[in-house]
This record gives structure tokens, sequence and C-alpha cells, in this order.
């Protein structure tokens, strides 16, 4: 029961353990109000205004530090927020991205209580070996090497003691918080700072089941495994659960710490682009990709990349995956207009939208991205810079695309560790072709063939039953037609189509009845032993109901399409 003093005119909650976040999220707030953070987020509105008692506004690079000290959800939301620049200025943004979660490890007694209670084993039944210091510690769970009965050396992630409810109490009152600036703040619904701050929380919650991480091991491992040089650790199931999790041991060196002599030892160029091929098919044909491959996830094992920690993933759409490939290749060959073309399709567009200035930020933006190329390509920021200029002009682009542009904006760090010259723009066109032909393989699937003839199927069957009502209309003159707006050409040539297609249906469906009807004369003239003149009405019918179907699918594609374009 909701007690009436939760609650204060602006719809805040007052819950007692809510109101340490808020004060926490206030003085953050409060601290940076003159910088440009305030400013470029809209909240300066909703600050105090204070006599200045300071020198000046805070540095950017503080405020990777003073968000770490808030804990886990603020640090996974800080690393959000650095994807996303059309909310906050670049320079914090990128601060942001040298946020670290690594914390103190919490004591053994804790893992083995957490193993026993989630595996029924204990700590030396569960494992022959276990050593007591972690490999590395977060602000989620601490990792452990181990060794199985069985002899395989595997890391075992234990979830940090308390985490959940932690976490969710944060939620809670960052949702509330979140809630008002919706209310108050112009840039927040800009944003929509609400879908945006719900997407987190799924993302957040999902990262703490541990169950979800082993099926992405299997699934992203299963999708990768032809390519050679990638390598993803699976899950040992017998001896993981929601909070622990055993996968193999891969005693590999993190990308970052490679020294001179080891990074000349391998072919650094090769592995890069293996990496950017296995993320571009992640993306734009399996529809699941690891979302935070930061170097610190990324290790150098026997010549192959290792991707570990796939806590973080993402799924995109087939149609998404169809206009994120047309989008990648306009910023690779410089097309500023196919760009444009391409967002506007796939974002939303309100009365405040700017589609000229819009078109003008886009070809900015790929003329700045063509000129850094010259020296290093950098897709991820291109992506970035992109959303930035959607929100600037009021285009809302969908969410998967600012963790999209922070994957390639890794993958381009990553790729300047191995191959300080590899050209992602080459990489995407040298790939697109095999994607490409992917993509037609599972559009043109059997299955896909066969949820058509079921689609066909059914438009016959049902086609009968609708001409008739159809035609009781038009007897009992109650046929009307509604017309939004007075356009006799565009009336006249709708209502031919409209004709055109009852007539087509009309003649269909006289066929399907005539060769009922003659199935059962019998006939010297047969096909498979039936009558052959009705077979043939029979074919008739379908191509009729094949070409009328084809023409309505095609009509209302094209008419989604104008209409999209209009907005």
């Amino acid at each position: 029961m909701r007690l009436p003093w939760c609650r204060n005119r602006v719809g805040i909650s007052l819950k007692p353990e809510h109101l340490k976040r808020y004060k926490d999220v206030a003085l953050l707030l409060f601290k940076y109000r003159r910088g440009d953070l305030a400013r470029h987020a809209g909240l300066t509105d909703l600050l105090p205004e204070e006599a200045e008692r300071d020198e000046g506004p805070p540095q950017a690079r503080e405020l990777a530090g003073d968000v770490q000290k808030l804990g886990t959800t603020s640090i996974k939301l800080g690393q959000l927020l650095s994807t996303r620049p059309d909310i906050i200025p670049q320079a914090y943004a990128e601060a942001l991205t040298r946020l670290q979660d690594g914390v103190e490890p919490f004591a053994v007694d804790e893992v083995e209580k957490i193993v026993a209670e989630d595996l029924g084993l204990q700590l030396g039944q569960a494992f022959v070996v276990f050593d007591r210091q972690p490999l590395a510690a977060g602000s989620i769970a601490q990792v452990h090497y181990a060794v199985l009965p069985d002899g395989r050396e595997v890391a075992v992630k234990v979830q940090r003691p308390g985490i959940r409810e932690q976490v969710g109490a944060d939620l809670d009152a960052l949702g509330q918080i979140a809630r008002v600036l919706q209310k108050r703040s112009d840039t927040a619904r800009r944003v929509d700072i609400e879908a945006l701050f719900d997407e987190f929380r799924k993302s957040l919650l999902r990262e703490l089941d541990f169950r979800l991480e082993a099926l992405h091991l299997r699934a992203i491992g299963g999708n990768l495994a032809h390519i050679e040089e990638i390598l993803v650790p699976q899950p040992v199931s017998s001896h993981s659960s929601s909070r622990v999790l055993t996968m193999e041991f891969i005693p590999g060196t993190k990308v970052t710490e490679l020294s001179r002599i080891e990074r000349a030892e391998v072919d650094g160029e090769r592995l890069a682009d293996a990496l950017f091929r296995a993320y571009l098919k992640q993306m734009l044909h399996d529809g699941l990709f690891h979302a935070d491959p930061h170097p610190g996830n990324v290790f150098l094992f026997c010549g192959r990349i290792a991707l570990i920690d796939l806590g973080m993933v993402a799924r995109i759409t087939p149609g998404l995956q169809d206009n994120l490939l047309q989008l990648l290749l306009a910023v690779a060959d410089n097309r500023a207009e196919d760009a444009t073309r391409t967002l506007l399709l796939i974002g939303r567009c309100g009365e405040d939208t700017d589609r000229t200035g819009f078109g003008r930020a886009v070809g900015d933006v790929i003329g700045q991205h063509q000129e850094v190329a010259l020296d290093r390509p950098q897709v991820g920021r291109a992506m970035l810079l992109l959303l930035k200029a959607a929100a600037e002009h009021g285009v809302r682009l969908p969410p998967e695309l600012a963790m999209i542009g922070k994957t390639l904006l890794n993958l381009d760090a990553i790729g300047r560790i191995l191959a300080p010259r590899f050209d992602t723009n080459a990489a995407i066109r040298r790939h697109a072709a095999e994607i490409t032909e992917e993509q037609v393989k599972r559009d043109f699937s059997l299955s896909s063939f066969f949820s058509a003839v079921v689609d066909v199927k059914n438009f016959v069957t049902h086609l009968p039953g609708r001409v008739n009502r159809i035609l009781d209309l038009l007897a009992d003159n109650r046929f009307s037609v509604r017309v939004d707006a007075i356009d006799e050409a565009t009336l006249m040539e709708g209502m031919q189509k409209v004709a055109n297609r009852i007539t087509l249906g009309l003649v269909v469906a006289a066929l399907i009845i005539g060769a009922a009807l003659l199935m059962r004369i019998e006939t010297r003239f047969t096909i498979f032993g039936y009558p052959g003149l009705a077979i043939v009405l029979f074919l008739f019918a379908a191509a009729g109901g094949i070409a009328l179907s084809a023409s309505i699918v095609m009509q209302d594609i094209r008419s989604r399409r104008m209409k999209a374009l209009k907005r």
C-alpha cells in the first residue's frame, strides 16, 4: 500500500530509501551547474541560482570520478551516456568512456556461500582447485580461476552479494528523476528520457541474470564459429546459475596490455579485419551482437581474438539491419544524401523536424568523417555524431543506433591497437557483398516460401466470402468510400484500382468455382489423374491470386515509403 506522504506535488517518490540517491544526484548536478553539462542537458532551469563561490566550473575529467563514487548503477548509466553526445557535451561523453567499474573484491566466504546456495555444492566439491584471489573484480561480480573435477580449467564469475537489491533501489529512484525531467525539461522530452531510461533498466537487469549471459555465450559463439580468428568461451551449464557463471578459462592477454614484441608477432591487420567482420555479421545478419567490446573485454590468445563478458548484448530487427547496412555503406562512400534518406526512413519525425537543416548536418558529419579517414577512419565516432545531429533537428532515431555507435567506437579503438592503418571504410565495402548475400538467403529461405504459400492459401480461402460481402453492399446500395481530401484525379485512380482488384478477384473466384464443378466430370484429358481442364482453371486461379497478392503488397510497400519520406 502506498502511503500518502510518499509523493509530493511534482510526482516524485519521497520514500526514505530514495532520498539518499536524490541527494547524490542533486549534488552532482549542482556541482556541474555552471559548466556545459547542465546547460547542454537542459537542466539549468531546474537548478537553484547560487552565488559563484568557486573559481570556475569543474573540468570534464572530474565527472568520471564523481560518477564512479555513486556506485554500480551510476557507472553503468554513465557508460550509456558516453554514447549519447546528443544529451551531454562531447568532452563529458569522452570523459565517461574512461569509466571503470573496478572495485575492491568481496570476501571468499561470500563466494562460498553464494556457490553453495546456487549450485547446491560446497566450493571444494564443485571445484578441485579454486583460486581465492580473484582474477578481476567489478561492481557487479568478480572472477576466480578454478579447475573442475574432470580437469577442465574454468573462470568462475560470482555476483556481488546484495547487488540486485542495491541496483533495484537505485533504478527506482533514478526512474522517478527521469519522470520529473520528462515533464519539466524540453531537452529531456526531445530525447525521450523516459524511454531511454526504460531501455537502460532492461539492459542492466538482464546483465544481472548470468543465465542470460550463458545463452549469449552459446548463441554468439555458434554464430561466429566459422570465423577462425574469433574465440568465444563456452559456459559450463552444470556449474552455472543466475548468480554464478562458470565458463572456459582463456589465459590470454588484454589487447591493451600487448607489448611491442607481441604486436609484432601477430598479424594485426588480419585480426582487426576478422574482428570487424565478426561484428558486422552480428549486427547485420544475426541480429544479436555483443554491445560492450571495450579493449578490456578483448583478449589475444594463440593468435586468436577472444571475446569475454557477454552480459551486455543488443538485438536488431531484420528491417533495421537492411537500413543499417545502407547507412554504413553511405557513410563509407561519402554519400550524404543517401545517409540522410536512410536516417529519415528509420527515424521518427515530428512537427519540429528540420529536414533541410538535418540534411546539411549529415553532410557536415560525413564530410568530417572523410577528412578524418585520410588519417584514421572512425566509423563509431561518425555514427554518434549522426545521432547528435538527429536529436538537434528533431529526428528521433532508434536507441539501438546508440549501442551500435558505441560498439563501433570500441572496435575503432581496438583496431588502432592491432593495426594502426586498418581502414574500417574499406572493411565495410569488403564485407558488404558477403552480408548482402546472407541476407538474401535469409529472406528467401524455404520457411519464408512456405509462409508466403500459406498467406496465398488464406487469401484464396477467404476471397469468396469477402467478394460476397462487397457485392451485398453494392446490391443494397450501402457501399461507400471515405475520402479525407477532395482530389478527383487521385479519387478516380483509387476507384479504378479498387474496381480492377474486385474484378480480378471475381475472375479468380469464378475460375475456382468452375474448376470445382469440372472436377466431377470425367474427361480423357487428365493431369495427374484429374480432369485436365479443371486443373488448368485451378492454375489460372492460383496465378491470378498470386498476382493480386503481389500487387497489393507492392502497392502497400510503396505507400509506406512515400509516407515516410513525406514526414
